[in-house]
């Protein structure tokens, strides 16, 4: 539709909320009459016959969602979030003034309607209009019926428009939203306990991340956007809380591509007197129950395929990562196969760039990548059969990472040596770790891309409601 006539169609709205005024009726009223979802309609009446007559009286609200029929009866179907039912109103009802009030309604008013239930010579389930009321005039139109909201962009900048003429974004959202749900009932049932920590911190870790930085006046010194939950959490269990979870925004001043978004939404849960096996184990757990409640068609079922990092880059991309500590040497296979490499600044960099170029997209099925060079890993404990590597392990499906996971490392030397290295600072979480942190697993999922894997979405802003974008010019 063009701006002009959509211009033209809000004119002609606004007149009509003016005339309601003039005639004293409030086309945005405070109060809602009691009412039930149409899906409860359906559910008590589904099932009778072309024709029945109920004799119950019910009030739904919702959407003026489409309209048939002229002259002295009509028929409008009302959009709650549950689904729609037909509404049948007629002169004889509603007498001559309602009844030319309802026909001055538009697509997309939201509208109350009371009446008798029945099912229509054509096997309708469907409400007698006996009154109805007007609870909020919508003033520009909906998206043409047979093409939706159809511009992917115009589809994420206004979202609330993408809800209500697309049945597959309510459905990603609400899907998103079960998936949720049941993440949260098993670490809940399994005795963990569910914490807030800050948002906004004097100095970010748990992640090699570019992070965003604000100014804090009161303090007048900077801080910081957090990249990740990890450190605080870890020091609830050095105080004791034992098994405990988040579920939050994380924030990375960093690309955007179909897979990352600036700002995401992270599960992270730290378990005392638990290993790197316990996390693998509870995070098939998890993910499996987030999948039966997003009503996912993957295979999730435990056990999942584990294959160490070594064995899956030497099968995927031909070469033994861990044979040396020579960067020449992995860069200079990327860039034979025509890989950019100049990203990969160490060998941990080539390291990384071998996993997501040729590993990482081949993996569909649920798979445990595990044990990582100790340089990928400054958080986590080191292997006690080969000190070179981490107890850690990566989750991947359908072609991206879904979660990550280690034991964490606990001591506070080995870590006060690590941080220096990596040209980090945390003196506080230092000395958290001297007070003695207990054998710990911890593991970060990132909801967002689950999402996209279960639902087999394959862009991440179609699974965040308002994902982050470019100003227009």
């Amino acid at each position: 539709m063009s701006g002009d006539a959509e211009d033209r169609i809000r004119a002609d709205r606004i007149a009509k909320v003016e005339a309601m005024r003039a005639a004293g009726v409030d086309p945005y009223p405070a109060r809602t009459p009691a009412r039930v979802p149409v899906d409860e309609v359906r559910e008590r009446f589904g099932s009778l016959e072309t024709g029945a007559e109920t004799g119950e009286r019910l009030a739904v609200a919702g959407r003026i969602a489409a309209r048939r029929g002229h002259g002295k009866a009509m028929f409008l179907d009302l959009a709650d979030r549950t689904g729609r039912l037909q509404l049948h109103a007629t002169v004889d009802a509603l007498g001559d003034d309602r009844y030319a009030a309802l026909a001055e309604t538009d697509l997309g008013d939201v509208i109350a309607a009371a009446g008798e239930v029945f099912v229509s010579r054509r096997g309708e389930l469907s409400l007698r209009v006996g009154e109805w009321h007007m609870l909020a005039k919508c003033l520009r139109p909906l998206p043409e019926k047979w093409h939706g909201l159809t511009d992917v962009e115009l589809r994420h900048r206004r979202r609330y428009v993408d809800l209500l003429v697309n049945e597959d974004s309510r459905r990603v959202a609400l899907a998103r939203s079960r998936m949720v749900s049941a993440m949260r009932a098993v670490l809940d049932g399994d005795g963990f306990v569910e914490v807030e920590t800050p948002v906004l911190q004097p100095i970010y870790g748990g992640a090699a991340a570019q992070p965003f930085t604000t100014y804090y006046n009161e303090f007048e010194r900077e801080f910081y956007l957090r990249i990740a939950d990890e450190l605080y959490l870890k020091r609830l269990i050095v105080g004791g809380l034992e098994r405990v979870y988040e579920i939050g925004k994380d924030f990375r001043n960093e690309g955007v591509s179909f897979k990352h978004n600036p700002e995401f939404t992270m599960l992270e849960w730290y378990e005392a007197y638990g290993d790197y096996e316990d996390g693998m184990r509870r995070v098939e757990a998890v993910v499996a129950a987030a999948g039966t409640a997003a009503g996912s068609e993957i295979d999730l079922t435990p056990p999942w395929r584990r294959q160490t990092l070594r064995e899956a880059i030497r099968e995927g991309a031909g070469i033994d990562p861990m044979a040396d500590r020579d960067r020449g040497r992995l860069v200079g296979h990327l860039e034979e196969r025509g890989v950019d490499t100049s990203a990969d600044e160490t060998w941990a960099d080539a390291v990384d760039h071998l996993l997501s170029h040729f590993v990482e997209p081949a993996i569909e099925e649920p798979t445990f990548l595990t044990d990582y060079p100790v340089e990928l890993s400054p958080l986590a404990k080191r292997s006690p059969n080969d000190g070179g590597v981490v107890e850690r392990f990566e989750a991947f499906c359908m072609g991206m990472e879904i979660a990550n996971g280690y034991t964490e490392l606990n001591d506070p030397a080995d870590q006060a040596a690590r941080f220096q290295g990596a040209g980090q600072a945390d003196a506080d979480y230092i000395t958290a770790l001297e007070y003695g942190m207990p054998p710990t697993v911890g593991v970060g999922i990132g909801i967002d891309r689950l999402a996209m894997a279960l639902l087999g979405i394959r862009s991440i802003r179609e699974v965040i409601l308002f994902p982050t974008l470019r100003a227009r010019e």
